[in-house]
């Protein structure tokens, strides 16, 4: 698919569409625990990943907000300071994220035990 459509599905897709770009890959151990062939699943406020990439790279921290209009996750403790000193929460990209620990709810289960 030609760039231009990419980018214009990123940014003026309908929210539906964008929910399939928020899925994140579980890690080797928690999938051998959940006895699950699923690749990735939607993150979630609560869950706990560890950043594959950037500045942060390595760090464990639990997901503080997801916002789905943006496509990007807010983790717990991770934040920059601006110029004036304020501090503002880090935006991570889905993609480069490693889901290490769900938590836990009856729709997850549904959907982990139905494969």
């Amino acid at each position: 698919m030609q760039r231009r459509r990419e980018r214009r599905k990123k940014y003026q897709g309908k929210l539906h569409e964008k929910l399939g770009t928020l899925r994140v890959h579980l890690a080797k151990e928690l999938k051998a625990t959940l006895k699950t062939a699923k690749r990735a699943i939607l993150v979630n406020k609560g869950d706990t990943v560890m950043v594959m990439r950037g500045g942060q790279k390595g760090k464990i921290a639990k997901v503080q907000r997801v916002h789905h209009g943006k496509c990007v996750v807010y983790l717990e403790g991770i934040t920059k300071r601006n110029a004036r000193g304020v501090e503002s929460a880090l935006v991570f990209q889905p993609s480069n994220l490693k889901l290490t620990a769900l938590k836990e709810s009856s729709y997850r289960k549904e959907l982990l035990k139905g494969e």
